[in-house]
C-alpha cells in the first residue's frame, strides 16, 4: 500500500480557524456527526450542522425538497415532534439544524437559507459530510451514497468538500458516553485527516482546487490507540457493484455484490492507475483517501478520439 502524503492533497490556509458546515445521510442526531462537530468546535473552528431530520441513506445526489411545511412524523429519535416546522434548530444548540429533505438538499438549504440568515458567515470554508455509519467505497457505491451526494453538491457549488465514512455501528449522539466509543474513535481519525488538509494548505487559496473533493473511508478501529495507516487511493480497483438476487420464497429481489469483480466499475480512465483501490485498502485495515472531481467528461485519449470520430458525421463544426 502506498502511504499518502496529505501535504500533496491539501491546497490552502494554514492553521486558521474555519467556518465549517457539517451534513450527513444518517440524520442530524448521528453520534458520528455530533462527535466531529464537538471536536471541531473544541479545536477553535466555527462548526454548524444542517442535516436530514431522519435517516436518508442511499439517496445519492438526489435533491428532494419537502412539500410539507411541517413534519408529518417525528424526527430521528423523536427529538423534534410531529407537526414542528420542516426546518429548525436543535432545541439545545442553535448551530445544529435539521431539514426534512435529502442530504444534497440539506447542503443547498444550508448554503442558501440557514447560513446566510442565522450564521455569522454566508459561505463555509469547508463542507464535511459524515462520518457515515458504514463505508462508501468504489464508484458504484459513491453514486448511491447520500454522504457522497451531500459532498459533491457542495463541490458543484464551488465549496471544498470532504466525504467521511466509518465502519462503526449506528449510534445516537446521546449514547456516546466516553472517549473509547467507536463514534469518538472514528471522529478523531476523520478530524485528523481534515486537520492535515487545513494545516498543510497554502495561505490565501482554496482548501481544494475548484471541482475537487476527497472521499475518506475508515476501517473498524480499536480502542487500544492503534491508528491505521493512511493511504492515498483511487476509487476503482477491487470495487464492488450490485447484482439483483431473486428470492423465490418471498417473491422479491434483494442485492448482493456480484462476483467476480466487474471490469466496468474498475476501469481506470482517470488519474494514477498505479494507486491501490480504496476498497482493497479499507478491507485490509487501512484508511483510504481518494480524490474525486465533478467533471465526468471522458479524458482525452485514443478511446475518446475513436468514439468522437464515429459521431463526426452527425456533428457540425468540430
Amino acid at each position: 500500500m502506498r502511504v499518502s502524503s496529505l501535504l500533496s492533497l491539501a491546497l490552502v490556509g494554514s492553521g486558521q480557524a474555519l467556518n465549517i458546515l457539517l451534513n450527513n445521510d444518517d440524520g442530524f442526531a448521528s453520534g458520528n456527526l455530533r462527535e466531529v462537530y464537538r471536536l471541531l468546535n473544541e479545536a477553535g473552528h466555527n462548526a454548524w450542522i444542517v442535516a436530514p431530520a431522519t435517516k436518508q441513506s442511499g439517496m445519492g445526489g438526489k435533491s428532494d425538497f419537502s412539500g410539507e411545511a411541517n413534519l408529518t412524523a417525528a424526527s430521528q429519535y423523536d427529538l423534534i415532534p410531529k407537526g414542528a416546522p420542516s426546518i429548525g434548530s436543535d432545541p439545545h444548540d442553535s448551530h445544529i439544524w435539521y431539514y426534512n429533505g435529502t442530504p444534497a438538499s440539506c447542503t443547498f438549504v444550508a448554503l442558501d437559507y440557514v447560513l446566510p440568515r442565522f450564521a455569522d458567515f454566508k459561505v463555509p470554508d469547508l463542507v464535511l459530510t459524515g462520518p457515515n455509519f458504514g463505508t462508501n467505497l468504489g464508484p458504484f457505491v459513491w453514486t448511491l451514497s447520500g454522504t457522497g451526494g451531500a459532498a459533491y453538491a457542495a463541490t458543484h457549488r464551488s465549496v471544498p468538500a470532504i466525504a467521511l465514512s466509518g465502519s462503526n455501528p449506528e449510534v445516537p449522539y446521546f449514547d456516546v458516553k466516553n472517549g473509547s466509543d467507536p463514534a469518538t474513535l472514528v471522529a478523531k481519525m476523520a478530524v485528523k485527516v481534515v486537520d492535515q488538509v487545513i494545516k498543510s494548505s497554502p495561505k490565501g487559496g482554496p482548501l481544494l482546487p475548484l471541482g475537487y473533493g476527497l472521499n475518506v473511508n475508515i476501517p473498524e478501529l480499536k480502542a487500544n490507540g492503534t491508528e491505521p495507516e493512511i493511504v492515498r487511493t483511487r476509487m476503482t480497483g477491487n470495487a464492488h457493484v450490485n447484482e439483483a438476487v431473486w428470492d423465490a420464497k418471498k417473491g422479491i429481489f434483494t442485492w448482493a455484490n456480484i462476483k467476480p469483480y466487474q471490469a466496468g466499475v474498475n476501469a481506470c480512465t482517470h488519474g494514477d492507475c498505479s494507486l491501490p483501490g480504496e476498497t482493497y485498502v479499507v478491507e485490509n485495515g487501512g484508511i483510504s483517501v481518494s480524490i474525486y472531481t465533478v467533471d465526468y467528461d471522458a479524458p482525452s485519449g485514443e478511446y475518446t478520439d475513436s468514439i468522437m470520430k464515429r459521431l463526426k458525421p452527425l456533428t457540425k463544426g468540430n
